[in-house]
């Protein structure tokens, strides 16, 4: 194994545990090669409507929960935020489960002060909160284009080319996709200015993202179905965008220079 990359902070999300698409592997070995302080789960880490329509869950699942927990007893703090697709643990928010805490959501306050809203985000979905049908329609043809992704990279690997996501890549040449992305990242930008933070961490779109959007900084995990990506933090608060497809690489990584300007230049704090 190599040396462990260490980190005050690593964010994930959408892992949908429980469905054939799960990148499990890569992310079991993502967080075997790292060492954080901080590790947070935001959301849909299990894919609990899936596992009701039919029970799919190979033993690398549970070396990967293994993982996680052993992470917990070494002393990473660990904070489970549930998504839509695990929603059925958010009644049990609050609660400490071998070392997990599991919050509906949270304040991540990073090394130079900047204070993020953590959420999985679906609670701005419009789709999600007022047309649930079309939820899991839309769903099901998600479903199709993972599973055109996961024949198109089998014959990409029978020619000796690397992982590729077709699925991502059509996401972005749809224009209806890109709409809805820009009006989701204004929707949570707009809640994390109202929270009178400095920007929102979340995931839900499974588009790994990290920019500022006026006052707000943006910064979306991904997934680990298709991008297999993570945002991480180091230990002077700057954040980077990883992608892990078992070897690691940068996607996008903060200016320092502005990120310091964000701290020592706090926003100022509303009346109470």
């Amino acid at each position: 194994m190599s040396k462990p990359q260490h980190y005050r902070s690593i964010f994930i999300s959408d892992l949908h545990l429980g469905t054939r698409e799960a990148k499990t592997r890569y992310l079991y070995d993502f967080l075997n090669e790292s060492r954080c302080e901080q590790l947070y789960l935001v959301g849909d880490i299990f894919d609990l409507w899936k596992l009701r329509k039919g029970w799919y869950w190979p033993p690398l699942n549970n070396e990967l929960l293994a993982l996680v927990f052993r992470m917990a007893r070494d002393g990473t703090r660990i904070t489970y935020i549930p998504g839509n697709h695990d929603d059925m643990f958010r009644p049990y928010a609050g609660g400490n489960y071998n070392g997990v805490c599991l919050e509906r959501e949270t304040i991540h306050r990073a090394a130079d002060g900047r204070r993020y809203l953590v959420m999985h985000g679906d609670e701005f979905d419009g789709i999600m909160r007022h047309n649930r049908w079309l939820a899991y329609l839309g769903d099901g043809t998600y479903e199709v284009l993972l599973w055109l992704n996961h024949w198109f990279n089998a014959a990409r690997r029978r020619f000796g080319l690397g992982y590729w996501s077709l699925s991502s890549y059509l996401k972005q040449q749809a224009k209806t996709a890109v709409n809805f992305i820009d009006n989701f990242e204004q929707v949570v930008c707009r809640e994390a200015e109202r929270r009178d933070v400095d920007g929102i961490i979340c995931g839900h779109i499974h588009h790994a993202a990290m920019h500022s959007t006026g006052t707000c900084d943006y910064k979306n995990t991904g997934d680990w179905v298709e991008s297999c990506t993570a945002l991480v933090e180091n230990h002077r608060g700057h954040f980077s965008l990883l992608h892990y497809a078992g070897t690691q690489s940068t996607l996008v990584s903060e200016n320092p220079a502005r990120a310091t300007d964000v701290a020592t230049e706090p926003r100022p704090r509303r009346a109470a």
